[in-house]
């Protein structure tokens, strides 16, 4: 649909709801075009609200780039949900799906031009509604990605020059600071131009039942923007609200997100894998990340994501080779916050996957990858204390090793980020200690010293 810069004239379908909690069938009133953003009215509620979202502890995001299936659209999408919750996911992450852009373009997915559009090459808004309803129904959340930063060129809202920055010749300009020169920059000082975007992000919620947003590029807006626009949204009491920040400011949290980045971790996993990090650098990087937010809010942990498959390759070139990658995401998994996985790191995919264009993913290969992550998100899912106990570290030039508890529950995790064989010698608090394998069940005994193949992982609970 087109975006006259608030809201077009939108006519809602009927269409069955959704959720294995409850169904409806609702046929939403037309709306009347607006003139300005005083005269907004939500949209009335399509299906009914989805009451399985989960706590942010116990979360796993499962980040979707349509890009990767073939047909590239919602239906290809929708078709590999039931894979993508059978690995223990409760949350999908959608990448933008919004009209790209024509005007300046590159083609990325980040240069919206109709914040309340669907993007025709994936399908339709009712294609979309029926993605997340059969989200609903295998009980995942769905959220979508928002970029508040900036439009494209030729978005509607151009037309409102003052909504964007500009130079002193009074010319929009892209970002400053970037090199993002196929968008315009927002303007987070005109109250209008908040007041639109606020009223944007309520359109999904009413519009499609989306559980909440993944927030690009949020170090770069104004956090008193995000503190409005939160505190709004959870004006709507029928829903409850994921926050996701890409970034890392703790200011974020005090506005109201309760997820943000976890870049240094991911920069320090890969240098401990390439040798020029340590174990002991990794463990100071996850407790200095940890301290600089509010304790509400939570770190999410990755081996890849959208930008960095791009730029990095793939999870095989980062950590070296499939056992690498393996073992990288059981420690992301255990150590602290929430995991997330992307599109493709689960079966391996070998090569690069460019945001721009649709990169076919073969996502049945590497079956024994699959099962290895069904088999970390099944132990993490069972234990409170990977999820929230209290971390102790053992320090080891080759092994990240350490333990956490919470109450009774005891798990201890080692891996081995060598890609040769080594031998660990285990603490004096670990030797000669009894525990259980949280892969097969298996009683394991523990000595003085483990031999450990190259990028062995090994997780491990007392009960």
């Amino acid at each position: 649909m087109k975006n006259t810069g608030l809201f077009t004239t939108i006519t809602l379908l009927a269409l069955l709801a959704l959720t294995s909690c409850s169904k409806s069938n609702n046929t939403p009133p037309v709306q009347k075009k607006q003139d300005t953003a005083t005269v907004y009215k939500d949209p009335a509620q399509y299906g009914t609200p989805f009451a399985g979202v989960p706590g942010t502890k116990d979360m796993v995001i499962y980040e979707v780039n349509i890009r990767t299936y073939a047909p590239a659209t919602f239906a290809g999408a929708m078709a590999r949900l039931d894979s993508i919750k059978a690995l223990g996911v409760n949350v999908i992450w959608l990448m933008p799906t919004y009209p790209i852009g024509t005007l300046k373009s590159v083609g990325s997915p980040y240069c919206v031009k109709d914040y309340t559009g669907v993007n025709s090459d994936f399908g339709t808004l009712s294609d979309l509604r029926a993605y997340v309803d059969k989200a609903h129904s295998l009980c995942m959340a769905v959220i979508m990605d928002w970029v508040a930063n900036h439009t494209s060129w030729d978005n509607a809202w151009i037309s409102n020059k003052s909504w964007y920055l500009q130079d002193g010749n009074g010319n929009i300009v892209y970002p400053p600071g970037t090199n993002f020169q196929d968008v315009a920059a927002l303007n987070y000082s005109n109250t209008d131009m908040r007041i639109a975007m606020i009223h944007a992000m309520k359109y999904w919620i009413f519009a499609t039942n989306a559980d909440g947003y993944r927030c690009d590029f949020a170090d770069n807006v104004t956090s008193n923007f995000w503190a409005q626009a939160i505190d709004t949204l959870n004006t709507i009491k029928t829903h409850k609200l994921i926050y996701l920040a890409e970034g890392t400011a703790g200011s974020e949290i005090s506005a109201g997100f309760q997820i943000d980045y976890a870049f240094s971790y991911y920069g320090t996993l890969k240098g401990v894998y390439n040798g020029i990090q340590t174990p002991a650098d990794l463990f100071n990087t996850n407790a200095t990340e940890i301290s600089s937010i509010p304790a509400s809010g939570t770190k999410m942990r990755y081996i890849t994501n959208h930008d960095d498959a791009s730029s990095d390759g793939s999870t095989f070139t980062i950590y070296k080779r499939k056992e690498g990658a393996l073992s990288a995401f059981a420690i992301a998994a255990c150590m602290g916050g929430i995991p997330m996985i992307y599109d493709s790191q689960e079966v391996g995919y070998p090569n690069p996957i460019s945001i721009f264009t649709n990169v076919p993913v073969d996502y049945t290969a590497n079956p024994d990858m699959i099962t290895a992550y069904k088999q970390i998100l099944a132990f993490r899912a069972a234990h409170e204390a990977v999820k929230t106990g209290t971390l102790t570290q053992y320090t080891d030039p080759n092994v990240v090793a350490f333990e956490k508890v919470s109450g009774n529950d005891d798990v201890l995790i080692l891996v081995n980020t060598n890609g040769n064989p080594v031998n660990f010698n285990l603490p004096v608090a670990l030797q000669n200690s009894n525990w259980k394998s949280g892969i097969n069940g298996a009683a394991v005994s523990l000595g003085t010293q483990i031999s450990m193949s190259g990028y062995q992982y090994m997780i491990l609970s007392k009960n």
